[in-house]
């Protein structure tokens, strides 16, 4: 133990190389995620240089992808580029990677200085002191910080993935919103047309006043449905902004015209829980901390007589001349604390983490099996509406034009078909707006826990109120 000062503080800085070796920039902490949220999302991560902005490419590219329809693929794009929230996860993130890089930092040394008078001698103490339990646990610190950051990793994943769901939920609604809007306004438009005959036609005396209620009444829904479209336009269009962070001029962009098609066969996937079970982060998130918590158990357990242990090295001379070393070490003597609480706590924190974690897997199982027959059932739906009820809507407003264009029938026996036609385009707009909502669970399912509202009741009623009851 009688090193040499140089020595000894030569050892002391190759021990701080070798262990302090990790990163303190939160990039270092992203990039091992950027390579599952590809293969699970095609997207990646962008760190913002500072807290102002996204770096110059990044709003250049922000700005060429709200030029164009906005797709649900680019709102995705928009806001892993864009929301701030995201980007908060990402700092935290950085935080828990600084902790992981200041487990693995020595501790620094004490320096201490001692004069000592004694009648005509004068004696001065120097003494260098360093933790050495801190020293001694210190591999034991890092794997509990690495596990930790795991941890972090898994729950800013889940965070990334909750945010592209939620994007993506909001851009079904929005884009729903602006085709249904679109539609009623053709609806208002045609109502006003009849009812606007149907007066012409009051005051010429060939129409009475209970048909002409009606058409009048007609149009009054059509106004009134226009006002509801409206609304929801308005409010799923603002939610589609918070999702992606937007304000300002960044507002004016625009969205497709009608949601996408849907798929040509629905896809059958059997070993859909084994996947998710594998691929769920909240039930890896799970893991880790009752990995984790065993460790600290373990931690506790190999601790819990040993709190205080210093090592410590005296160096000491006189005015006379004289000169002494001397080592120490210093330990906490359990004579009322034995650590059998610090195990106990441990202990049950592990059997608590162990259920949860059990918890989570099984109600995993339960959410992906109903997202899955929320899809199956949304697409089955929307396919019957598509390829049945739309079309054979369609045909019977064919045959009611060809009997008016031989005057079989009027013009308000034609507008009382168009009326029952509405309802059935009205319903396979909700019934891909439902599918693309169950599809968007789907996915989330498969990563984390979805919102599974999509296999409930439609979110407007205006496929009800479109008909009038005409």
């Amino acid at each position: 133990m009688r090193l040499p000062r140089s020595r000894a503080l030569s050892a002391l800085a190759v021990a701080a190389v070798l262990t302090g070796c990790a990163s303190t920039s939160p990039d270092a902490a992203i990039e091992p995620l950027q390579q599952p949220l590809r293969q699970h999302t095609g997207t990646t991560l962008i760190r913002w240089p500072d807290a102002q902005a996204p770096s110059a490419a990044a709003q250049q590219r922000l700005r060429t992808l709200l030029a164009a329809p906005l797709t649900m693929d680019g709102a995705v794009e928009v806001a892993l580029l864009n929301h701030r929230g995201l980007q908060a996860s990402l700092a935290d993130l950085g935080v828990t990677q600084a902790e992981l890089a200041q487990a693995t930092r020595l501790p620094n040394p004490g320096l201490s200085f001692k004069r000592t008078t004694s009648g005509e001698t004068v004696e001065w103490e120097r003494g260098l002191h360093l933790g050495l339990s801190h020293l001694l646990l210190m591999p034991l610190t890092r794997t509990l910080e690495s596990h930790r950051l795991a941890q972090q990793q898994a729950q800013t994943m889940l965070a990334v993935v909750t945010q592209i769901a939620g994007v993506r939920r909001a851009w079904v609604e929005a884009v729903a919103a602006e085709e249904s809007l679109r539609y009623l306004n053709q609806v208002q438009d045609a109502a006003a047309a009849g009812a606007e005959l149907a007066r012409r036609m009051a005051q010429a005396g060939n129409f009475n006043k209970l048909s002409l209620a009606r058409e009048q009444s007609f149009e009054a829904d059509a106004v009134l449905n226009v006002a509801r479209g409206e609304r929801a336009r308005d409010a799923t269009r603002e939610r589609l902004n918070r999702a992606l962070g937007l304000w300002g001029d960044q507002l004016d962009y625009t969205l497709p015209e009608r949601l996408p098609g849907l798929p040509a066969a629905p896809t059958e996937q059997p070993d859909i829980e084994q996947r998710a079970l594998a691929q769920r982060l909240d039930v890896q998130a799970a893991k880790t901390a009752t990995e984790q918590t065993a460790r600290a158990l373990g931690l506790t357990r190999a601790t819990r007589f040993v709190n205080v242990l210093e090592l410590g090295v005296i160096r000491a001379n006189t005015n006379a001349g004289e000169r002494s070393r001397a080592w120490e070490v210093g330990l906490e003597l359990p004579l009322f604390d034995w650590g059998d609480a610090r195990v106990a706590r441990a202990e049950a924190a592990y059997t608590a983490s162990l259920h949860r974690t059990a918890e989570i897997a099984i109600d995993a199982r339960s959410e992906v099996r109903e997202a899955y027959r929320n899809w199956r059932h949304a697409w089955d739906i929307a396919r019957h509406v598509q390829t049945a009820v739309v079309p054979l809507r369609q045909r019977i407003r064919d045959e009611n034009v060809l009997r008016y264009n031989g005057m079989l029938i009027g013009v308000f026996e034609l507008l009382a078909d168009a009326r029952a036609q509405i309802a059935s385009v009205n319903s396979a707009i909700d019934a891909r707006r439902a599918f693309w909502l169950a599809d968007a669970d789907l996915q989330m399912a498969m990563l984390g826990r979805p919102t599974l509202s999509a296999g409930a009741a439609p979110a407007s009623s205006t496929a009800a109120d479109a008909g009038g009851g005409h």
